[in-house]
């Protein structure tokens, strides 16, 4: 899919990753690859139902899919999805930045010689 990504699309992703089982999952898939559901909850803190809703909001956050192969589920990451957010963080550190120079060069340019 090559549609330009939303800000209400971004701020899902984000709000998505914002919750620790999540993003603990999508770190789990970036580093494996992808894994069929019984993998991904081997040592978690909560039941593999809980697992696959917390799957299924990735999902629909675009940042994870699923393929079937057979009878298993695999969900994996979608880099292409990891990337636009990556280019928003950095969109987003660009414009602080010129905030930062535009208000240290306002100061440098108000400040008072001292005699």
């Amino acid at each position: 899919m090559n549609r330009q990504t939303s800000p209400a699309d971004t701020a899902a992703q984000f709000a998505a990753l914002g919750d620790r089982t999540r993003l603990e999952l999508l770190i789990k898939l970036g580093r494996l690859g992808p894994q069929p559901i019984k993998h991904l909850c081997v040592g978690a803190a909560v039941s593999r139902q809980a697992i696959t809703k917390h799957l299924r909001v990735l999902q629909a956050a675009d940042l994870v899919e699923e393929r079937i192969v057979g009878r298993e589920h695999r969900f994996a990451v979608k880099p292409q999805s990891l990337q636009k957010l990556h280019l928003t963080l950095d969109e987003i550190a660009q414009q602080w930045d010129n905030a930062l120079v535009r208000l240290k060069n306002f100061v440098e340019e108000n400040q008072k010689p001292t005699s």
